[in-house]
Parts: structure tokens; C-alpha cells; sequence
């Protein structure tokens, strides 16, 4: 059976795999034996290179004790046959080399990565260097009539779905996180070391800030999302959400208005033209519900809309409903979530 490449993202707070991975890993299942490649560690990502520093002679290739036994567990339990990772040594190995070097040891018949900035411009130049076909934000994967991958689209705003597959190389295809839901399959991981070379490159780097161990969820790998529209009202109203977002653990987002009025930052919009999400509740606070804002948000689970118009379209597909001031009910929310961690602190 041919394998199949997952690279593997971690969340820069705790080094946890990220539930992205585990929907690379479900997908990969459709078209081989599902291999994880195991990225930059963010704990450890330096801004000047995109990869991580390794010491020390190299353990042993089956029992690697520089690995946490949780995170082979958490691969192993969504079918991962193997994890590689790069052996210890003084250079540093970016995420291109390594898959570079797998795809020519292995020969692979896909290779995944998730569609987040840093995944992009990983599979874009993994794409250059394979001299292979390239197909991004695929929000599904299937096996084709040739047995190769058929990567799904989704085009206009989600009104229609296009298949699209590769012609040319090892298929390079970048996936939306939220695309497919994790299915666990348990398998027994064997991790691997690759002795890779990297390859001398003046290219640029994509660079992320230093993150605090306090910093929220990436917006389209988060669970809850506490989102504002203009019915928030103001700048300072929209700070009270913020202080809501945080103390639920969960990541913050606005709409279309909301980004232009300067509420948000731009990366934080939800709609065809910013983040697709996809999480376990979606708060929308003063948000009417357009049509292109409604088409980011419609994959959550659960929606709790709070507005003043109960006829809002928001509130059509709400699965709770709270008419009234946002000003006034998002401080009385957020009084109530503080004093519960008090009692639960207590």
C-alpha cells in the first residue's frame, strides 16, 4: 500500500498536536498507509531559520525518548503506521527539506499539508522543489478512478464544489483545518529518523511572533469563537468581547463590518474573503448574519446568538437565541464566567 505524507502542525502554547493533524491523518487513510512527519516544533522555532536546533547523538530509531509518548499515542490513536522526524545533528532541518527527503526515500502518493500561512508556503515550495502539481485549500480528499488523490474545492462562496487532481509529480495538496471531522483508528506508530541534509536556500521565511503560553487559539483551529458584528456598538464594547473570548478560551473574530471599522484585525474576519470556521460554538454577538458572514461560520456545531432583531437571519440558525442589548448582556456573561472559575478555584 502506498503511504501517504501528513505533516504535522503542534500548537505553539503546549506542543500538542493540533486537531488538524488529526484530520490530515483520517483523510490519508482514503488513499494509503498514513505517515506523520513530524514539523518545526514550534517550542523551539527560531525566527532567523525555519527549523529547530537538534544536539546529542541520535537514540534509537524505534523508541526515540526525545518524542512525548502522548503526542505518538495521539498519531497512533487516527492511524499513523510511522512518524519521522529529523535525526539530532548541528544543522537545523526546515519542514521543506524534510518532506523533500521523504517524498524521494518513500514515494509517496500524496502529500498533505494543512492550509494554515506557514503550511502554504511550506507546500508551495515543496511543490517548486518536487517539480510536482500543487492544489490548496482543499476542504476534502478522496481516492480517485486512477487511485490517485481528487482534491474538493469549494468555489463562490461555497456554492459550488470543484474536484481538481494533479498531473504531474508526487501530488502536493494543502487541506482547510476544519475540512474533515478526526475518525480514530488505532495503530502501533514506529517513529523513524531521517538524516536529512538541508538544502542551502537565501529564500525568504515566513516569521511568527513570539507567543506567550496565554496566547488564544488560532481562529481556524479553535474550538470556540466568540465573534462580533456592528451591533457591538463600539471600539470599547468590543473590548468587553475580547475579555469574554479570553476567559472561555477562545478565539476572537468579527465580520466583514467589524474588520473595516477597525474592531478586529483583518486575519480575524469570518466569510469567503477571511477565516472559514468550524468550531464546538460559535458566539455571535451583535451580528446580523449576511449572507458571506453566515458562509464562514455555517460548518459549527453549536451557534449562540445574541442581538437586539430577533428577526435577524442569525438567529434562524441560532440553536440558542438571546434578544436584547449585547452591551448590556456580554459584561453580565462575562461577570458570570469569572465568578464560576471562583467557585471552581475555591
Amino acid at each position: 500500500m502506498a503511504k501517504v505524507l501528513t505533516l504535522v502542525e503542534r500548537d505553539a502554547r503546549d506542543g500538542t498536536v493540533r486537531r488538524s493533524a488529526c484530520a490530515l491523518l483520517t483523510l490519508a487513510r482514503r488513499l494509503g498507509e498514513p505517515v506523520a512527519v513530524l514539523g518545526v516544533d514550534p517550542a523551539q522555532d527560531d525566527p532567523a531559520h525555519d527549523g529547530a536546533s537538534h544536539d546529542g547523538a541520535a537514540p534509537d530509531p524505534v523508541l526515540d525518548p526525545a518524542l512525548d509518548p502522548a503526542l505518538i499515542d495521539t498519531l497512533g490513536r487516527y492511524g499513523a503506521t510511522e512518524i519521522w522526524r529529523p535525526a539530532p545533528g548541528p544543522a537545523r532541518v526546515g519542514d521543506v527539506d524534510l518532506l523533500q527527503h521523504l517524498a524521494a526515500r518513500l514515494d509517496p502518493a500524496a502529500i498533505l499539508i494543512p492550509a494554515t500561512h506557514r503550511g502554504q508556503e511550506t507546500a508551495a515550495r515543496l511543490a517548486v522543489r518536487l517539480d510536482s502539481g500543487i492544489i490548496t485549500d482543499a476542504v476534502d480528499v478522496l481516492p480517485g478512478p486512477d487511485g490517485g488523490p481528487v482534491a474538493i474545492q469549494r468555489c463562490l462562496a461555497g456554492s459550488y464544489l470543484v474536484e481538481s487532481s494533479v498531473v504531474r509529480g508526487v501530488p502536493v495538496i494543502t487541506v482547510r483545518p476544519e475540512a474533515a471531522a478526526p475518525e480514530p483508528r488505532p495503530a502501533v506508530p514506529v517513529v523513524r529518523l531521517a538524516e536529512v541534509e538541508p538544502v542551502p536556500t537565501a529564500s525568504p521565511r515566513i516569521v511568527a511572533a513570539p507567543r506567550t503560553w496565554s496566547a488564544p487559539p488560532a481562529l481556524d483551529q479553535a474550538d470556540i469563537v466568540v465573534a462580533g458584528g456592528r451591533g457591538i456598538g463600539s471600539r470599547a464594547a468590543f473590548a468587553v468581547l475580547a475579555e469574554v473570548a479570553e476567559a472561555l478560551g477562545a478565539a476572537v473574530a468579527g465580520t466583514h463590518t467589524a474588520a473595516e471599522l477597525g474592531w478586529v484585525p483583518s486575519e480575524a474576519r469570518v466569510g469567503p474573503t477571511g477565516k472559514t470556521v468550524q468550531p464546538r460554538l460559535y458566539l455571535a454577538c451583535g451580528i446580523s448574519g449576511s449572507v458571506r458572514h453566515r458562509a464562514g461560520m455555517q460548518g459549527a456545531k453549536t451557534v449562540v446568538a445574541i442581538g437586539d432583531d430577533p428577526g435577524a437571519p442569525i438567529f434562524g440558525m441560532a440553536d440558542l437565541g438571546v434578544v436584547g442589548d449585547v452591551r448590556e448582556i456580554l459584561p453580565a456573561l462575562l461577570a458570570e464566567i469569572r465568578a464560576r472559575e471562583r467557585r471552581r478555584e475555591a
